[in-house]
């Protein structure tokens, strides 16, 4: 079986930049920043509206941490190419301010947020503390992708 050179490198990338988000998330509850600005317990709160169950804490972490580690991590591998930036910091950087453009202008109100989070009454601390936690993702995933993707070749499983 032969995995073409994005796919790993895209999934190894993608965990790289969630393990770094998710340190910095944990960072953010030990240290007590933001504590009104709680967005996976605001995501666990809308999943279990859309369900019409309970949602354990758990659910949103997880989701996340797999979602940022393949889903998005494949997306960021198939559209590498094409993004502003002649290093994988430069495509990282674009990657991450698309991503939070759209986590602000969708993900946050669907959560009951408002854009950029400015509805919870914090003013830009919560939109600029996501922008950190996103290129702290996406700077990770692209320094390590371009890392991988230089004399790569084809994996064999």
């Amino acid at each position: 079986m032969v995995v073409r050179p994005w796919i790993w490198k895209s999934f190894v990338a993608g965990l790289c930049g969630t393990l770094a988000h998710s340190s910095l998330m944990y960072l953010k509850s030990r240290a007590g920043l933001l504590p009104a600005f709680q967005p996976y317990e605001s995501f666990q709160i809308a999943l279990g509206h859309l369900i019409g169950a309970e949602v354990p804490l758990i659910l949103p972490w997880a989701l996340s941490f797999v979602s940022g580690a393949t889903l998005v991590g494949f997306l960021f591998g198939r559209i590498y190419r094409w993004l502003p930036g002649r290093s994988g910091v430069g495509k990282g950087l674009a990657f991450g301010v698309m991503g939070w453009a759209a986590m602000g202008l969708l993900f946050f109100p669907w959560l009951g947020l408002g854009y950029f989070a400015g509805g919870i009454g914090l003013g830009i601390a919560p939109a600029l503390l996501s922008l950190a936690m996103l290129l702290a993702y996406s700077l990770v995933m692209g320094i390590v992708y371009a890392a991988l993707d230089r004399g790569s070749a084809q994996v064999r499983l």
